[in-house]
C-alpha cells in the first residue's frame, strides 16, 4: 500500500524538520503555559492521570557500535542543557480511535524500530561507546483525562497549544542514556476519548526526520493496516557502513571539507567592537510580507533559480556586508536524508552543512553562480565523524590561533510552510490569511519572545509564498532592535532590486539601508579574520598574569602571506615560554571573537623603561622566540 509513495514520505519527512522551526515560534508563551499549567491539565476543573506500564516483545537483541550521528548528539546531551538538545512533537489523534490502538500502534513501533529499544551504556565519567538493543522490555504511557468536552473549531489551537506544552515539559528532562526509553509519551484524552499525543524523544534515538517517520507509521497503524516490510537501515547497520572504507572516506571528506573553511575563512561572522560574550536572551523578530514574497518570485524567475537558492543568497550577501566581511561562512542544518534507505530511517542523522560563500564578486547574479555550487558542496559534506571534528576544531584553534564561533546559523523550511503553519501559534485577529483577498500584510514586523542561544545570528525561512516569512534571533549588542527591523526590511528591500535587475555588491548599503559594522583603526584584518590587536594584548596579559604585553601587526615581505601579529611579552619573575603564553591566550578565545593568537611570541626581558612607545619593545632583550605552536623555539642564552 505504500509502496511507490516515496516522493510524498520524504516530503512528509522533510516538513517534519519544521518541527522545532515552527514550534520555536511558540516557545515563550509555550514555557509559560506548560509552568502555569496544572499537571492535570489545561485549567481543566476535573483531570485524572494514569501510567500504564506497556511490554513489549518479538525483537532481536543486538550490540555494536555507534553511529556518527548517535555519537555527535550524545556528545551534545551530556555537554549541553536537555531544553536545547531533546526534541518534541504534538501528533493529533484521529476522530474514532480508542486510547487502547494508539499504545498499540506505539508498541508496535518499538519492536518495528530497533532504535527505540536500545540504550547506550556508560560509566560515571565515561561517554557511551555502543548501542545495545534490547529483544524485549516494557516502556510507559501516561494517559490524562480531562472530563471538559473536546474543544470546538475556535478552542482548537489552545488545546494543541497545551499539548505542545505538555511536550515541552517532559523535554526539559535529560534522558539517562543508559536506562532510560527514548520517548516520553502522553496520551491526552477528553471524557476518555484521546485527542492529541504529546511526545518527547531522546536525540540520541531520533531527529526530526525520524519523528516524521514514526508518525506516519503510526498513523497507518491507527487505520488497522499493517505496515509493509522494513527497508531503511537500522542504526547498527548504519554505523557498520560508517565504519567501512567508503564510509571513512567520506567522512573524511567532509572533514577535509570543514577544516579548509575553518583555516582559510573568517573565524566569526560578528568580529566588531560591541561583539562581547552573549548575555541573557536574544528577542525573536519576525518578518511576513507579501512585497518579500513577489520580489522573491520575480528575482527567481529573472534569474532562473529556484527561491530558495536565491533567498539564501540574498541572506548572505547582506549578512556579509552588515559584518564587513569578505566572505559569510554560515551553518546550515541538513537532515542528511538524501538516500532511499536513509529517508526512512529511525534514528538520527542530521548534523550541519558549513557553507563558505566568497562575496568578493561584482554583483548579485555573479554570486548567485557561485552559491548554488557552494550549497550542493555544503550539503555533500555535511556527514562526519563529529568527535574527531571537535578534536579538528581544537587542533585548527591552536594552530591557526582563531576560534571557530558558529554564530551564523540559517535554517529554510520554507518548503515545509504547511505543516509550520498547522504547528506555529494563530495569528494576532485581522493579520492572518483570512483577513483579506489576498494572505497577510504588505510588510509586517512582529516582536516576540526571548531565547538563549549560542548563536549571534540564528534565522529562519519558514515561507516564501504566499508570504515570505522569516525570523531572526540576533545577539541585541549587535543588532539594537531599530537595525534588525532594519536588516529584515533590507533583505526585502533587496530582493525587489534584484527581481528588476542585476545588483552590484557595492551597492548594498545604498540599495538595502544596510550599514556594515564600524571598526575604526584599531581593527586589522587578519589571516582572514578581523582582529583588534590591542584587545588581543589585553587578553593575553590578563591570560599571563597581569604581564606587561604589545602585539605588532608586522605586513610579510615581498607581499607574502598578508599581516602577521607578533606578541611581545615581558618575562616576569618566572620563566615563561612562547608555548606557555600560547596555552593562556587559546583558553579565552572562546566568546571573544576580536582575538587571534599571535603567530610569534618574543619573551623579552622586561617592559620599555617609563612605558615607552611601542617601538621601543623591539629592541628589548630577548629571552626566547617562537610561535608556541610545537616544541619548537629560539633560546637567546646561548643554550
Amino acid at each position: 500500500m505504500l509502496a511507490g509513495q516515496g516522493e510524498r514520505l520524504l516530503a512528509e519527512a522533510e516538513r517534519d524538520l519544521a518541527d522545532f522551526a515552527a514550534l520555536i515560534d511558540a516557545w515563550g508563551p509555550l514555557v509559560r503555559a506548560a509552568e502555569d499549567t496544572p499537571a492535570g491539565g489545561v485549567g481543566a476543573p476535573a483531570s485524572s492521570a494514569r501510567t500504564v506500564a506497556v511490554r513489549y516483545a518479538g525483537g532481536v537483541a543486538r550490540r555494536g557500535p555507534l553511529t556518527l550521528g548517535q555519537a555527535n548528539m550524545i556528545r551534545c546531551m551530556l555537554r549541553d542543557d536537555p531544553a536545547y538538545i531533546n526534541i518534541h512533537a504534538v501528533w493529533p489523534v484521529p476522530e474514532g480511535v480508542a486510547t487502547r490502538a494508539v499504545i498499540d500502534a506505539f508498541r508496535t513501533l518499538v519492536v518495528r524500530h530497533e532504535a527505540l529499544r536500545t540504550t547506550f551504556p556508560h560509566g560515571p565519567d565515561a561517554a557511551p561507546r555502543e548501542q545495545v538493543v534490547a529483544a524485549e522490555g516494557r516502556f510507559a504511557v501516561t494517559v490524562v483525562d480531562h472530563a471538559e468536552p473536546p474543544p470546538d473549531a475556535e478552542r482548537y489551537a489552545d488545546a494543541e497549544r497545551y499539548a505542545e506544552a505538555v511536550a515541552d515539559r517532559d523535554r526539559v528532562r535529560r534522558f539517562g542514556l543508559a536506562e532510560e526509553f527514548p520517548l516520553r509519551i502522553s496520551v491526552l484524552t477528553r471524557r476518555g476519548t484521546p485527542t492529541f499525543v504529546a511526545l518527547a524523544a531522546s536525540h540520541a534515538a531520533t531527529d526530526a526526520g525520524a519523528l516524521a517517520v514514526l508518525h506516519e507509521e503510526w498513523r497507518t497503524l491507527l487505520t488497522g493496516t499493517e505496515l509493509p516490510p522494513l527497508e531503511a537501515v537500522t542504526p547498527l547497520e548504519l554505523a557498520a557502513e560508517e565504519a567501512s572504507p567508503a564510509g571513512v572516506r567520506k567522512s573524511d571528506a567532509s572533514l577535509g571539507y570543514w577544516e579548509r573553511i575553518l583555516r582559510t575563512g573568517p573565524q566569526a561572522m560578528f568580529a566588531e567592537p560591541h561583539a562581547v560574550p552573549p548575555e541573557g536572551r536574544q528577542p525573536q523578530l519576525t518578518l511576513r510580507s507579501r512585497r518579500g514574497a513577489r520580489a522573491l518570485a520575480r528575482a527567481a524567475t529573472r534569474t532562473g533559480n529556484a527561491p530558495s537558492t536565491v533567498l539564501l543568497t540574498a541572506w548572505c550577501a547582506l549578512l556579509a556586508h552588515r559584518a564587513g566581511q569578505s566572505a559569510c561562512v554560515i551553518a546550515l542544518p541538513t537532515s542528511n536524508r538524501f538516500t532511499r534507505r536513509l529517508t526512512r530511517a529511525v534514528t538520527t542523522v542530521s548534523q550541519d552543512a558549513l557553507l563558505h560563500l566568497d562575496v568578493r564578486v561584482p554583483s548579485f547574479d555573479a554570486l548567485l553562480r557561485t552559491a548554488f555550487g557552494g550549497v550542493l558542496d555544503a550539503y555533500r559534506h555535511s556527514r562526519f565523524d563529529a568527535l574527531r571534528l571537535w578534536e579538528m576544531v581544537e587542533r585548527v584553534t591552536d594552530e591557526r590561533g582563531s576560534h571557530f564561533a558558529r554564530d551564523a546559523v540559517f535554517n529554510d523550511v520554507s518548503a515545509l510552510a504547511p505543516a509550520a503553519r498547522d504547528a506555529a501559534p494563530p495569528p494576532e485577529p485581522g493579520t492572518g490569511p483570512e483577513s483579506g483577498p489576498e494572505p497577510g500584510p504588505e510588510l509586517e514586523l512582529c516582536w516576540g519572545p526571548g531565547q538563549e542561544l549560542p548563536t549571534r545570528a540564528l534565522a529562519f525561512a519558514y515561507a516564501t509564498t504566499p508570504l515570505l516569512h522569516l525570523s531572526l534571533w540576533a545577539d541585541p549588542a549587535l543588532f539594537p532592535r531599530a537595525e534588525a527591523e532594519g536588516f529584515l526590511t533590507g533583505v526585502v528591500r533587496l530582493l525587489e532590486a534584484v527581481a528588476a535587475e542585476d545588483v552590484p555588491l557595492s551597492a548594498l548599503g545604498a540599495v538595502t539601508g544596510v550599514r556594515s559594522a564600524e571598526r575604526g583603526p584599531r581593527w586589522r584584518r587578519v589571516d582572514g579574520c578581523w582582529v583588534s590587536p590591542p584587545a588581543v594584548a589585553d587578553a593575553l596579559g590578563r591570560a599571563l598574569d597581569g604581564r606587561p604585553v604589545h602585539v605588532t601587526v608586522d605586513e610579510a615581505p615581498d607581499g607574502g602571506a598578508g599581516p602577521r601579529l607578533t606578541a611581545y611579552v615581558a618575562a616576569g619573575g618566572d620563566p615563561l615560554t612562547p608555548e606557555r603564553a600560547h596555552a593562556g591566550l587559546r583558553d579565552v578565545l572562546p566568546g571573544r571573537p576580536g582575538l587571534l593568537a599571535p603567530h610569534r611570541y618574543v619573551i623579552v626581558q622586561g617592559p620599555p623603561p617609563d612605558g615607552g612607545p611601542g617601538s621601543a619593545w623591539t629592541g628589548r632583550p630577548v629571552l626566547a622566540e617562537g610561535d608556541g605552536r610545537k616544541k619548537r623555539q629560539v633560546r637567546h642564552d646561548g643554550r
